[in-house]
């Protein structure tokens, strides 16, 4: 009986000695993240920093009701939905590659890199050289005698920001996949080569399964970079741009400005919960396609 009080107390001493240990960080976590965020849920459900009228769902449904909330909804969810699958499917591809023995592997690799050791001003001024209408790619045009296009303020500039994302992404996400690509047990392609099994059949039942957490991984980063893509827009073309480049972050940014806090707030609250949804399904997918090669 003494033994086991006497383990009872080492156990909660244990514990204590943990929470010491984690209270700073939970701490941080809790004044710099939940608490802001629960501030934020509370304006959501207010008519007023003023007043603090409950008004529940009211600022949630006047949003949806907001062309330009649902301009820049639809603008980054279709900008994510082009973006991240690219940066996912494009960084296996480089992988694979660099995997592979192919001539010029050091400047192919520095290519994708360089944007990494690159400030965000500096590749946007690149990008601003490359496509401005006087720029390097018009000359090009002109050269072949096309008509010169305002990139930034044309349907063509949506594809010009992707351009931007995945130069800036595909480094950092093929050097995860490089990593998940080297942890690969050498002995089960081993084994399928001495069966004969084909390239395809290698990376789809081998490779890709092993790859699972790795592209949970990046999904979810590439995800979260997609929704930052503001810097980058908004250093190229300011609180305003075309139409097709008007991301939540400038709604957000401009409602901040405009000091409608209960409309920012509903917002914020709105995007948190997709992204909540999202990885939770990334999560599932992950379980279900990567569980036969867990441990």
């Amino acid at each position: 009986m003494d033994a086991l009080k006497q383990k009872r107390r080492e156990r909660r001493a244990d514990f204590l000695r943990s929470l010491c240990f984690l209270a700073p960080s939970l701490l941080g976590v809790g004044v710099f993240f939940i608490l802001p965020f629960g501030v934020v849920v509370y304006y959501s459900l207010i008519d007023g920093v003023g007043s603090q009228n409950f008004v529940f769902l009211d600022n949630f449904i006047k949003l949806f009701h907001n062309s330009a909330f649902l301009t820049a909804s639809k603008n980054t969810l279709t900008f994510s939905l082009m973006a991240v699958p690219l940066a996912v499917v494009l960084a296996i591809v480089l992988a694979l590659m660099l995997e592979a023995r192919i001539p010029l592997k050091s400047q192919f690799r520095t290519f994708f890199l360089s944007p990494m050791m690159v400030p965000v001003a500096s590749v946007v001024l690149i990008w601003q050289v490359l496509f401005n209408y006087n720029g390097t790619v018009n000359e090009f045009l002109l050269a072949f005698g096309a008509d010169k296009i305002d990139w930034f303020q044309s349907d063509y500039a949506m594809i010009v920001v992707l351009l931007l994302f995945l130069w800036k992404n595909l480094g950092y996400n093929m050097i995860l996949f490089m990593a998940g690509l080297a942890n690969i047990p050498r002995e089960l392609l081993e084994v399928a080569d001495v069966e004969g099994a084909s390239e395809a059949y290698k990376f789809f039942s081998i490779k890709l399964r092993y790859l699972s957490p790795t592209v949970l991984f990046v999904t979810i980063l590439s995800l979260i970079n997609s929704f930052k893509v503001f810097r980058e827009v908004y250093l190229l073309t300011g609180d305003y741009p075309y139409e097709t480049l008007y991301m939540l972050q400038h709604f957000m940014n401009n409602t901040f400005r405009s000091l409608d806090y209960q409309k920012l707030s509903a917002a914020a609250v709105i995007m948190a919960l997709v992204m909540v949804v999202i990885i939770a399904l990334l999560f599932l997918a992950e379980d279900w396609f990567g569980k036969d090669v867990e441990g």
